[in-house]
């Protein structure tokens, strides 16, 4: 598979890993947009969120679970954080590999975009 978010957690092509566990990978954005973005991929390749299945519930609540543990990581958990999932192009995904953005550091503008 061409996925460059497999390959980051396959170890085949480097990341800034924070995180990486038998259900996910969490490591930081190449691009961010503040102080702190952080990406959180399944280790298993899932296309996106509509992707997800009733078998995946665990799953779900493990990168769940991960926002919260890289917000205290990030020392972002208090003042607080956005969590974003793109899915589809109308949503502007552009990895066709869900992943959940950890984005703060910096007072966040009002709207979205």
């Amino acid at each position: 598979m061409d996925c460059i978010f497999c390959k980051i957690v396959n170890g085949e092509i480097p990341g800034q890993l924070l995180m990486h566990n038998e259900y996910l990978c969490a490591f930081r954005d190449v691009n961010p947009v503040a102080p702190s973005h952080v990406l959180i991929v399944p280790n298993k390749h899932v296309d996106s969120l509509e992707s997800l299945s009733t078998e995946d519930t665990r799953l779900a609540g493990k990168l769940l679970l991960a926002v919260k543990e890289i917000a205290r990581m990030e020392n972002i958990a208090h003042s607080g954080y956005r969590v974003i999932v793109n899915n589809g192009a109308d949503g502007h995904q552009e990895i066709k590999h869900l992943h959940i953005h950890v984005i703060g550091g910096a007072p966040m503008q009002h709207q979205l975009g």
